[in-house]
């Protein structure tokens, strides 16, 4: 088994993931899955009728990068706007939590389509209330 060398900043959002679980009256969400490594993350936001990231909350299932991804995507995208948030990238991510082996990358981007996917429901479900339904 390889041994890999993980940033402060991984390990402690590994450790002490942040924002685990689902966001209370969560109007975007996604679930994501990498093919072929079994890593899987679900993202659910709340984002106020301002369009801004008022809460965000994950569920991960997988390696240490993957629940660490989770844990920071969350981080940086409350208070964001819509727009802002849409340009999260994983690289934003990866580069957040200090870096991540090359090898490990694949387990990063679930974070960016995740966040992806969470406002393209969003934006293509808002009714006149300002919220979206869930997939």
């Amino acid at each position: 088994m390889a041994a890999f060398e993980y940033s402060a900043t991984v390990l402690d959002h590994y450790e002490r993931p942040r924002n685990v679980g689902e966001a209370a009256q969560a109007n975007a969400q996604a679930e994501v899955r990498s093919e072929g490594h079994g890593d899987r993350l679900t993202l659910s936001l709340r984002i106020t009728r301002d369009g801004i990231v008022d809460e965000a909350r994950f569920r991960a299932y997988g390696c240490v990068v993957a629940i660490a991804a989770g844990s920071m995507l969350t981080e940086m995208l409350r208070g964001l706007t819509i727009a802002d948030a849409a340009r999260i990238s994983d690289a934003d991510v990866a580069m957040a939590l200090g870096g991540i082996p090359a090898a490990k990358l694949r387990c990063s981007v679930l974070a960016g389509e995740a966040i992806g996917r969470a406002l393209g429901g969003f934006r293509g479900g808002l009714d006149g209330a300002g919220a979206a339904p869930l997939p």
